[in-house]
């Protein structure tokens, strides 16, 4: 019986393929399978498969972060072996950590700012202004303003006249 069952098995094996293995699941409930390397009934060799069952099914509302980083590399086949629960939590831990020390540098680093500026050893930064185009708070309207402005069919020249434009034709 073992040898017809051995048969069988290879018969499958060569026209279905192998059987998923479950692998692991993840904090969020993912599952992950892999399909091991085998030979097809043609005699072409099939390489392993590794794949996700997500708990959200729905291709367009994944979101970063729906998978672990250890997981995806995994399936990715950026590493041999998966990865454990532990070492999962331990590199959550310290992700948190860095964000966290990311936080105290950027508000220290604000702080040391702030204290430069109030004793003048740097010069605040100025603030640009835009102006003209769509920018302007007077676009659109046909009141004239102190700088020309134009968009693709309206020019509108400035109220600004040269120096002494005025005095030549008073001369």
């Amino acid at each position: 019986m073992s040898r017809a069952w051995q048969a069988l098995r290879a018969l499958r094996l060569r026209f279905v393929g192998p059987a998923k293995e479950l692998v692991g699941t993840d904090q969020f409930g993912n599952k992950y399978y892999r399909v091991p390397k085998y030979e097809n009934r043609a005699g072409q060799i099939v390489p392993e498969r590794r794949f996700v069952e997500a708990v959200n099914r729905e291709a367009y509302q994944y979101q970063i972060g729906d998978f672990p980083a250890e997981w995806e590399a995994w399936i990715r086949k950026k590493r041999e072996d998966p990865p454990t629960i532990e070492e999962i939590l331990r590199n959550e831990n310290y992700r948190e950590e860095m964000k966290q020390k990311v936080k105290d540098v950027s508000e220290k680093d604000k702080l040391l700012q702030a204290k430069e500026y109030e004793e003048g050893l740097v010069a605040e930064p100025s603030h640009t202004q835009v102006k003209g185009h769509a920018s302007a708070p007077y676009y659109g309207k046909k009141e004239p303003s102190q700088d020309p402005t134009s968009t693709a069919n309206i020019f509108q020249p400035g109220a600004w006249m040269p120096p002494g434009s005025g005095n030549s034709q008073n001369k």
